[in-house]
């Protein structure tokens, strides 16, 4: 334990002891809570502001009464703020998390759920999106903030979100892009953007923290859609999307039916998930084929196509409007540098295939537990060392007022309506949500394991 010790306080320049980061790390975070919390629109998020705060952004600029919730959004954020103090006690934290709460509670609508952005100058939507984790990650936030405080309003609120959740599941299992019926594709069961990944992990979640045979039926209904919608051998993964006859379906016109490797990872996972909390090894039935048909359709650059069409296993590239290309450099640059047409899993994959292997000899109370459990000895002190060097230089680059300023930031120029975008961007500083919220995990974990370890360990 000393000679990690020792390659510890080496790595941080001398013999700085790590008690005396954790504490650069805690003033940090304090700084940092108390300028986004300043930062705020009627107590929610988007995802950049200019430093002046003259302009905001989410999916397109936003003006001072509007709100995104989908990640980087305010659900995110708040959670972010509920990490902070959870783990410092900081009544700050706290307070800011609450506050982005109440700014979701006024937004849910009557429906129970949530679009991807809140107006609060404009009467509330009438459409649920499950998109890109959007009303999931409101759902979860309220969730576990409701596990730390007592709040009438929100109980309210989860319980009518509860009640979306299970009325908006299709009567397969699976959940659609948008809730109510809208007559296109967004009714159709969608795996894209962990659509329903993300509604099985909200509902998984609120197993736990308050049980119930509804939401246990909910779970094992999705859990049954995720094996009957798992396409045959010799292509045994799963498309983004399903229409009412379970058949992989067009969504948007360059999103075809097809065979998709990402979403079948993330399946396969949600798959294990499933099984660590119902117990029924019968979801883990699904997943060897699965693995072989990634392993077998990976491309000679060393990545997965996007969509891989049924029956020749050929990758699919298309353009708006339906067009079918060859090649990448035949896409519009819009789509080109838009979407991810290739991505490299092998990461993911050699992860997900581990992952498989521990259910197999742990069944599903050891990998909980072993998923679940704290780090400990040489293993935490390690981790503690290989986060110092990141800790560092997020403290070394806050600036006074608290806040992380993405120098020349380089984003995608807004274009006008009904103008495609043909390659512009503009270059601008700019206080990004995503920056504040990956910061702040990387310093909240590093203080949390500086407190778990004792001094001997460290010593």
């Amino acid at each position: 334990m000393k000679h990690i010790g020792f390659l510890l306080f080496a790595s941080l320049g001398g013999f700085c002891a790590a008690a005396d980061l954790a504490s650069d790390a805690e003033e940090c975070l304090s700084k940092a809570v108390k300028y986004f919390h300043s930062i705020n629109s009627n107590g929610g998020y988007v995802y950049y502001v200019t430093p002046d705060l003259s302009q905001r952004w989410g999916e397109s600029p936003a003006d001072d009464n509007t709100i995104e919730v989908q990640p980087p959004g305010t659900p995110a954020v708040g959670m972010s703020f509920l990490r902070v103090w959870q783990v410092t006690g900081d009544e700050t934290a706290l307070e800011a998390a609450k506050d982005a709460a109440d700014a979701l509670l006024k937004g849910q609508n009557a429906l129970g759920g949530w679009e991807h952005t809140i107006r609060f100058d404009k009467p509330l939507g009438k459409t649920v999106s499950f998109d890109d984790d959007q009303t999931q990650s409101a759902i979860s936030f309220l969730m576990a903030l409701d596990q730390e405080i007592e709040d009438p309003k929100l109980k309210f609120g989860i319980r009518n979100a509860l009640d979306l959740m299970i009325e908006s599941q299709l009567e397969h299992g699976g959940w659609p892009h948008k809730y109510p019926w809208q007559g296109n594709y967004h009714d159709y069961a969608t795996f894209n953007d962990g659509g329903i990944n993300d509604c099985l992990r909200v509902m998984m979640e609120a197993y736990k923290f308050y049980g119930g045979e509804e939401i246990r039926t909910s779970l094992v209904k999705g859990a049954r859609f995720m094996l009957i919608s798992q396409l045959p051998p010799p292509q045994p993964g799963w498309a983004q999307q399903y229409n009412e006859y379970l058949q992989p379906a067009w969504a948007r016109s360059f999103e075809p039916p097809s065979v998709c490797p990402a979403v079948t990872v993330k399946n396969i996972n949600t798959l294990i998930d499933l099984y660590l909390v119902l117990g029924n090894r019968t979801y883990l039935e699904a997943i060897p084929d699965a693995l072989r048909w990634l392993e077998s359709i990976q491309l000679e650059n060393g990545k997965w196509a996007r969509f891989v069409e049924i029956g020749t296993g050929k990758p699919l590239y298309y353009d708006r409007g339906r067009i079918r290309v060859d090649t990448l450099d035949e896409l519009h640059p819009e789509r080109r540098t838009g979407y991810a047409y290739q991505t490299d899993l092998s990461k993911a994959l050699l992860a997900t295939n581990s992952r498989y292997q521990l259910a197999l000899d742990l069944g599903h109370k050891g990998l909980s537990e072993l998923e679940n459990a704290s780090l400990e000895g040489e293993k935490a002190l390690k981790r503690l060392q290989a986060l110092s060097n990141e800790v560092m230089r997020i403290i070394e680059s806050q600036d006074e007022s608290g806040a992380w300023i993405t120098k020349n930031d380089r984003f995608k120029k807004t274009m006008p309506r009904n103008i495609r975008w043909n390659g512009q961007y503009e270059v601008r500083d700019r206080i990004s949500s995503a920056v504040f919220i990956k910061n702040v995990g990387v310093l909240s974990e590093f203080i949390k394991l500086k407190r778990e370890l004792s001094d001997s360990d460290l010593n």
